[in-house]
């Protein structure tokens, strides 16, 4: 959202949001809320009244007991009420924090479940980070509107009471009351509108500062801080980001003070010019002491419940700003289909082809097609490599094949259909994955395999860790298959190797038992050995499968029935490995340089070119 643009909700329609919320969540945030406004405002009403009565019947020489039961009776009322005020406000919290929970529920759900390009999308991305914001703490605006709306309510009705109060006085002195807090609460809704329209900015300078903070205490960069000496580039990159943010604190300040001192002025006059009219009433007679202390005090406060509510109608109009990004976040548009797609169902014995058909597609903002005009089928039950240089476009295609993206040009189909009409969490579930981007949680080993909580096999997850190459280290871990992994959670967690952890996610995509194996560099992280050993075991894992195999080392791919070569998003090359070494082309040619680093220098093998290169347990 730019700094000109308008919310696509407004305060009725964000007040209505909450609302309906509320009462199918925790419908007693409502009616909690409107017992605390009636409550603090008779409160209020009995504190105006208390002293003035008690003037009068001490200026009338009412009797003893008479003056005792007023000040009984009102220090009853003011008792009872400040304790049922307390009471009410305590007790409204909860609800409130439950509402503020299922908001962010709300957020949480969109968030994880999202089409995957809008993960890509910086606005998507904006829009949900400011949402998390708006949910932050108790002020926030998914829990604090209700405070502001309660206040308001109470301003409200004591705005009323003190109205018919001051009815008595000059109706030219009440209106000119009115007219000076008017023009106090535009100076404030200014001053609120210059923090709305620049809080892109600000966010800009906290998300630098945020990502130095982030950086500069992980673990994760521990190494390269110390071995690189990269804590003075840090300390720069701090204090730019936080100069840059100390100037936009000086220009809001500066907005906040000049807004500030015109309020202070327009108090003074407003309070000179009530002090003014009250006294020369009395000096002529026209009010008692008892009035005048009545009508002073109603006049002070009259002012201060109408700023009250024209302070509470501008807060309500920001966090409503708030709300409407909440809303916006949570009604972002979908380009997939999900529930009201066609459901699709795994069924393990059903054979699933997956073609692509004249195929194109660019990421946003790209002048060029990653993917162009590609044609592929892929037979149920085929194994298939994809090979080529860094930006061939290896990953991107396997992004279309697994649903992640849509073709910007020609269509992916499974079984002939296109897969834009299904379910798509239905799709997902006919592959099983292992990424170069692993997802490993601070959990036991079982449930990262199983990715459950609940109904894990646990022998189940036993064969696919032993298929996976990780039976000897699982024996070592203290506690076996119910050993936490990470140390962010649990302070006895163990920390697997990057082979081991790769290992780990083998395992997960085999405990899923999908139809459609997709391997994105699954040995990147393994020795030669462990890497050897793998792919001795990958006929049996792949066994009934159609599976997709991405890699940089060539020779990992003999045992696939097909190779595909990219070639600046296009199918440069097709076959076998050894018919692919046979044309002599990019593949053969590839295949020869990347040989050249598995020599036995001076060996049996030492002869340039493809049998220099040795592969599960024989020459390649």
């Amino acid at each position: 959202m730019t700094e000109t643009s308008r919310p696509r909700y407004y305060l009725h329609q964000n007040t209505g949001f909450m609302i309906s919320t509320a009462w199918h969540t925790c419908s007693s945030v409502i009616f909690l809320g409107l017992l605390l406004a009636a409550v603090t405002a008779a409160r209020a009403a009995a504190e105006l009244f208390a002293a003035p009565v008690i003037l009068r019947k001490l200026e009338t020489r009412q009797s003893f007991e008479e003056m005792l039961a007023a000040i009984v009776f009102f220090g009853v009322c003011l008792f009872l009420l400040t304790g049922l005020e307390a009471y009410i406000r305590q007790n409204t919290l909860f609800g409130r924090i439950a509402v503020r929970q299922e908001i962010l529920r709300q957020i949480g759900e969109k968030a994880a479940g999202t089409s995957y390009p809008n993960t890509l999308d910086g606005d998507f991305l904006s829009f949900q980070a400011k949402s998390y914001k708006a949910c932050y703490d108790n002020t926030s605006p998914a829990e604090g509107f209700w405070t502001t709306l309660t206040q308001l309510l109470t301003n409200g009705l004591s705005f009323l009471v003190w109205a018919l109060t001051l009815s008595g006085l000059s109706p030219l002195l009440l209106c000119f009351i009115a007219l000076v807090s008017g023009v106090e609460y535009f100076f404030n809704r200014s001053v609120n509108r210059w923090g709305w329209c620049h809080q892109e900015e600000e966010a800009e300078c906290h998300k630098k500062m945020d990502y130095i903070c982030r950086t500069a205490t992980r673990r994760f960069y521990a190494k390269d801080i110390r071995i690189f000496g990269l804590q003075p580039w840090l300390w720069q990159v701090w204090n730019r980001g936080f100069k840059e943010y100390r100037s936009f604190l000086a220009r809001r300040e500066t907005a906040y003070f000049w807004t500030d001192i015109g309020g202070g002025v327009l108090t003074l006059v407003r309070g000179g010019a009530v002090s003014a009219c009250l006294l020369r009433m009395f000096f002529e007679k026209r009010l008692s002491v008892s009035d005048f202390f009545l009508y002073f005090t109603a006049a002070s406060s009259f002012s201060l419940w109408m700023t009250g509510i024209l302070d509470n109608v501008s807060l309500l109009h920001r966090q409503s700003l708030e709300l409407s990004v909440i809303r916006e976040f949570l009604e972002w548009p979908e380009p997939f289909l999900f529930e009201e797609g066609k459901r699709l169902f795994k069924e393990m014995d059903m054979p699933y082809e997956l073609r692509l058909e004249n195929v194109s597609f660019a990421y946003p903002g790209s002048d060029r097609n990653t993917i162009s005009h590609m044609n592929l089928v892929i037979s149920p039950g085929e194994k298939v490599a994809v090979v080529g240089l860094n930006g061939a476009g290896k990953t991107t295609l396997v992004k279309l094949l697994c649903g992640f993206l849509d073709p910007v040009e020609g269509r992916v189909l499974l079984n002939g259909q296109d897969i834009r009409q299904y379910n798509r969490r239905d799709y997902y579930q006919l592959f099983a994955a292992v990424f170069q981007d692993f997802s490993v949680l601070d959990a036991s080993v079982a449930e990262n395999v199983a990715q459950s909580v609940d109904d894990v096999d646990l022998e189940r997850v036993r064969d696919c860790i032993s298929l996976a190459g990780l039976r000897e280290k699982l024996e070592t871990l203290p506690e076996g298959l119910d050993t936490k992994i990470g140390r962010q959670v649990y302070e006895d967690g163990v920390e697997l190797s990057g082979g081991q952890t790769q290992r780990l996610m083998l395992a997960r995509a085999l405990y899923k038992n999908a139809p459609i194996m997709v391997l994105d560099e699954p040995t990147a992280a393994l020795d030669p050995i462990a890497e050897n050993d793998i792919y001795r075991k990958y006929s049996q894992m792949a066994q009934g499968k159609t599976c997709l195999f991405i890699s940089h080392r060539l020779a990992s791919t003999q045992f696939c029935d097909r190779i595909l070569f990219l070639d600046q998003g296009q199918i440069g090359e097709e076959g076998t490995h050894r018919q692919l070494l046979d044309k002599k082309g990019l593949y053969a040619n590839l295949f020869q340089i990347q040989s050249r680093y598995y020599k036995e220098e001076g060996g049996a093998h030492g002869q340039e070119g493809e049998e220099g290169f040795i592969f599960s347990g024989g020459q390649a």
